[in-house]
């Protein structure tokens, strides 16, 4: 008897045999073609063709597969979706329905001629290769999210131009196919434009009003995970009941899902991980087990319709991103990324060519022979080889210009190192989303969470506590890929601690969590925050959240006048401005005239792509004007001064009785900008008597910081 009875045969069907080897092409074929210098996706595609039906018949295209890859095809385009800047989208929105029909008329266009007249095809079937060529599938996508280059221009053009031509593609499949179905009528429109509205108007309003919900209840990551799942295939089911392509649903969720889900998140990485990790190979392993190229050498028409498919298809789509360069006057790598992203046929293709299959007409005869079905097949393979190439090539070149400018910028910016005391676990998560949020993404090794143990007041239980808070910190930031140094170290008390540790780490931005009061005689801010403040003269966070970071619809900022002339002005004003960027909220400043007016020229100048409105406050003594423009979901932010800077007024000693009467229900910030250090960019404005008061108070700033130093 044989210690082991293992008897191999072709197709391979036990799951767990099956499952290995999807992984191992996964994991290896990125490795080899990487070499070769070659997109790895198209070695996902040529892994299929070898071990499909087609090729060595190791495994059948079975219903793991077919699951598997219909989640990776949503998976694609809900990033799409989720991705997209939204402010750059709306800025584009006019570029994306143009290249959206150019894309959709140039293909249907040659596609109804080369059908007709090199083919010899009827006009309904001519029709529907030409819709086929018209749509086009986001394959190479996952270049550009590896690349970090979603948010182009041309990348949201192109994106845009997706939703409109695919949509227009799948309208006519779905009228040829009620035409055989004998339901094409008066009714049959109005019920399919009813339909396609009223679910378009579900989803747009209702998914973010649950999702935020959600995210407000449920802090659970695997929990938050399910139900981003969930929605996109709620989408996708929904649009599919109605007669069209799920791909669009999953599409529309990844839109409306985009500002609840920041780009700089644990959930986002999440996201991303799974999908590029696993469903996207998985979908374009099965599209490579479709393809049969032994058609193409085996005689007939099946050669002649793969080429003419093939060369229409990429001319027409190369001839769309062509003219859409030269009506925007775009750059000719703009022009490649367009047509990269473009050009690849998959999803709505495949979709097409199995429904045309089989359709039969009166004749006898399928509307897509099959000459046409090994011929999309063949197109399929081509189109993808050639959208991966190109799109790697343009997102390389788009990468060494970024990577060029940062090096350039980097040697402008100061260095950045955002310290996080966490001392109550509750504020922890709070505390590092803030930081992520405000932080420059081209820093590395940014953020330093520290606890400190008092000397005098230690025990083993508040040390594993402060260790499990450390860990807790690094896994939240970890989990959004960003590294955290965790700093433990005793002093004589928290505020020291954290004043010393400022100087030896060299932080440039403290983040704290609001004290709570624990008796009546207790301060708003409690001994620590004071203690800090004196004891740094850099910019101190304090803040209190009471719904997570990534579910505010807008950041307040209420600021005092002067205050424009602090050294760390433009610091603060960059954060906010970035954190409204990352979390697609708006920016909304409150200050007198002359403040507002260096806010606009300050924000016009660096931060222009961030939403933002400026509104007077007259007296900045009385917060309470402030309770009707703050809402339950918004961040109040209110910009304090230490005692002594130049932005200091008495009214400030009253700002904390104001806050805790008027916004105790609100999610709050209170910051203490740099106040002293090496005076920062200030953007000078000269009052109507020609007196430039920028340039008198940064010399009253510099002479006071030399002042102090002597002294």
């Amino acid at each position: 008897m044989n210690l082991f009875d293992f008897n191999l045969t072709l197709p391979i069907t036990d799951p767990t045999w099956v499952f290995f080897l999807v992984l191992i092409i996964i994991l290896f074929a990125p490795m080899i073609l990487g070499r070769l210098h070659i997109p790895h996706i198209i070695g996902m595609i040529l892994a299929g063709v070898l071990i499909g039906e087609h090729g060595f018949h190791v495994l059948d295209r079975d219903s793991s597969f077919e699951l598997f890859g219909k989640v990776g095809l949503y998976y694609i385009m809900f990033l799409a979706g989720l991705e997209m800047d939204m402010e750059d989208f709306k800025k584009n929105r006019t570029k994306s329905v143009v290249f959206g029909w150019l894309t959709f008329l140039i293909p249907m266009a040659l596609g109804i001629w080369s059908s007709m007249s090199m083919l010899g095809y009827g006009f309904l079937t001519a029709v529907l290769l030409a819709s086929m060529y018209a749509s086009h599938t986001l394959i190479a996508y996952p270049i550009i999210s590896r690349y970090g280059l979603s948010r182009l221009r041309s990348v949201n053009i192109t994106i845009g131009g997706t939703a409109v031509t695919v949509t227009l593609a799948l309208i006519i499949l779905a009228v040829i196919g009620g035409m055989f179905k004998g339901t094409v009528d008066g009714w049959f429109w109005v019920f399919l434009v009813a339909k396609v509205a009223f679910l378009g108007f579900l989803i747009v309003f209702f998914f973010p009003r649950i999702g935020r919900w959600f995210f407000r209840k449920y802090d659970d990551s695997v929990m938050q995970f399910v139900f981003v799942l969930a929605m996109v295939f709620l989408g996708g089911g929904l649009m599919e009941f109605v007669g069209m392509e799920g791909i669009l649903g999953a599409f529309l969720a990844g839109l409306v899902l985009n500002r609840l889900i920041p780009h700089v998140s644990p959930l986002m990485n999440r996201l991303e991980f799974v999908g590029n990790a696993l469903f996207i190979p998985y979908f374009l392993i099965g599209v490579g087990m479709i393809i049969d190229v032994r058609s193409l050498f085996t005689g007939g028409e099946a050669l002649k319709v793969a080429i003419v498919m093939t060369v229409v298809a990429t001319f027409s789509k190369w001839l769309a991103a062509w003219i859409t360069q030269k009506i925007y006057r775009m750059q000719s790598n703009e022009r490649s990324m367009i047509f990269g992203l473009s050009n690849a046929q998959a999803a709505a293709t495949l979709a097409a060519v199995l429904i045309g299959h089989e359709i039969i007409m009166e004749n006898g005869e399928r509307l897509l022979n099959d000459d046409v079905l090994n011929g999309t097949v063949v197109m399929i393979l081509f189109t993808c080889v050639i959208s991966s190439l190109v799109t790697e090539r343009s997102a390389r070149r788009f990468a060494l210009d970024e990577n060029v400018q940062a090096e350039e910028e980097a040697k402008q910016i100061n260095k950045e190192q955002i310290l996080i005391p966490v001392a109550n676990p509750e504020t922890i998560e709070d505390l590092v989303n803030l930081a992520l949020v405000i932080k420059d993404a081209k820093q590395k090794n940014a953020l330093v969470a520290l606890n400190v143990i008092n000397d005098n007041n230690s025990s083993e239980k508040k040390e594993q506590q402060g260790k499990r808070n450390l860990e807790k910190a690094a896994m939240i930031a970890a989990a959004a890929d960003v590294p955290v140094t965790m700093v433990s170290r005793y002093d004589l008390n928290i505020a020291s601690g954290i004043i010393h540790t400022i100087k030896e780490y060299e932080a440039t931005d403290i983040v704290i969590g609001l004290h709570r009061k624990a008796n009546i005689v207790d301060s708003f801010f409690g001994h620590l925050a004071e203690s800090l403040l004196k004891g740094t003269h850099r910019e101190v966070m304090i803040a209190k959240f009471l719904m997570p970071v990534n579910t505010l619809r807008r950041i307040n900022i209420a600021v005092p006048p002067k205050a424009e002339y602090e050294s760390g002005f433009s610091k603060w004003v960059e954060h906010f401005c970035r954190m409204g960027s990352i979390l697609g909220c708006r920016v909304h400043f409150f200050a007198n005239e002359r403040t507002l007016m260096r806010l606009q020229q300050l924000v016009k100048k660096r931060h222009a792509g961030t939403p933002t409105e400026f509104s007077i406050l007259e007296e900045w003594e009385d917060l309470l004007l402030l309770t009707g423009q703050v809402n339950y979901d918004h961040l109040l932010v209110v910009v304090s001064a230490r005692r002594g800077s130049i932005s200091y007024d008495t009214s400030f000693e009253r700002l904390p009785a104001q806050l805790g009467k008027y916004f105790s229900n609100n999610s709050l910030i209170i910051i203490y900008p740099d106040q002293f250090g090496e005076p920062q960019e200030i953007v000078s404005f000269s009052d109507p008597r020609g007196h430039n008061e920028s340039q008198h108070y940064e010399k009253v700033g510099k002479w006071f910081y030399k002042w102090l130093k002597k002294n």
